[in-house]
């Protein structure tokens, strides 16, 4: 088995992979005006407009209310990252922070509300023995 894609239903595709593709430097291949895709070498972020969510089944999906899943984007240097998305995103629930597993990490909101999760990892004096 292999982890295809994952997706995120949005009211409005366009605005939401303008984010992306800003925020990421990825241009993403829209396959449909109602899909798009920001393709990457380990993973596929999908894009679908809630206009498509009734040929999922009634009431299974809903734009704007993900509050458990956070996407993590690896970056070569979280604090550029961060100081280059000072006029991309609104929300930023965090400055970059080192966390106790190695990482550093820079937590944003998308438009939608979905978290998302820049980081680096960095070096830790146990590694460097």
């Amino acid at each position: 088995m292999q982890l295809a894609a994952t997706r995120i239903i949005t009211d409005d595709v366009d605005a939401l992979v303008a984010y992306y593709e800003t925020a990421t430097g990825i241009t993403a291949h829209r396959i449909h005006p109602l899909f798009a895709e920001l393709r990457t070498p380990t993973g596929t972020l999908a894009f679908a407009s809630s206009a498509t969510a009734p040929l999922l089944g009634e009431d299974v999906v809903e734009a704007h209310s993900n509050r458990s899943v956070i996407l993590d984007f690896l970056v070569d240097d979280v604090d550029a990252t961060y100081a280059a998305l000072q006029q991309v995103v609104d929300v930023f629930v965090n400055e970059p922070t080192d966390m106790p597993w190695g990482n550093r990490s820079l937590l944003v909101r998308d438009p939608d509300g979905n978290l998302i999760n820049f980081f680096t990892p960095v070096a830790t004096a146990a590694s460097d023995e």
